[in-house]
């Protein structure tokens, strides 16, 4: 899956969240429950945006462990809606399933991102030192 797809897919899953989260009954349960789902499913695309904008595989590694933290967060509290009886049923249902698969696909990356060796920063103005004798770099006196 490309980084695109996965930030329109967290995005799609956030605005479901907050639909979710606006039509729960009001009460003192549903308020708790839907407040804590709110906050880890909206963060799990903000998180995800945080990560594609790493500057290094250790930090894109370590923001995809917070995206994955969140989502299974989420699962939680919407396996707390289903065991409560809140919500819709199927609309909670599809966000349950939606939020395994994104954990799922989550966890897959980090997996690919600490086995992949770590690449050579291509730049323009970089020449490996050892393509370039060293003498190439004495000044002439």
């Amino acid at each position: 899956m490309s980084p695109v797809d996965l930030k329109d897919r967290t995005r799609a899953f956030a605005l479901a969240i907050v639909c979710l989260v606006e039509e729960l009954p009001r009460s003192r349960t549903a308020d708790v429950i839907g407040n804590q789902l709110l906050r880890a499913g909206t963060s799990v695309g903000a998180n995800y945006r945080s990560a594609c904008r790493a500057r290094s595989r250790k930090e894109f590694v370590a923001k995809m462990g917070i995206v994955e933290e969140e989502a299974d967060e989420a699962l939680f509290w919407l396996d707390l809606l289903a065991a409560r009886g809140l919500g819709n049923v199927e609309r909670v249902s599809t966000l349950r399933d939606e939020a395994r698969q994104l954990v799922a696909i989550v966890v897959s990356s980090i997996r690919t991102a600490r086995r992949t060796p770590h690449s050579i920063p291509h730049s323009a103005f970089r020449i490996p030192h050892s393509i370039v004798p060293r003498s190439a770099f004495r000044v002439p006196r």
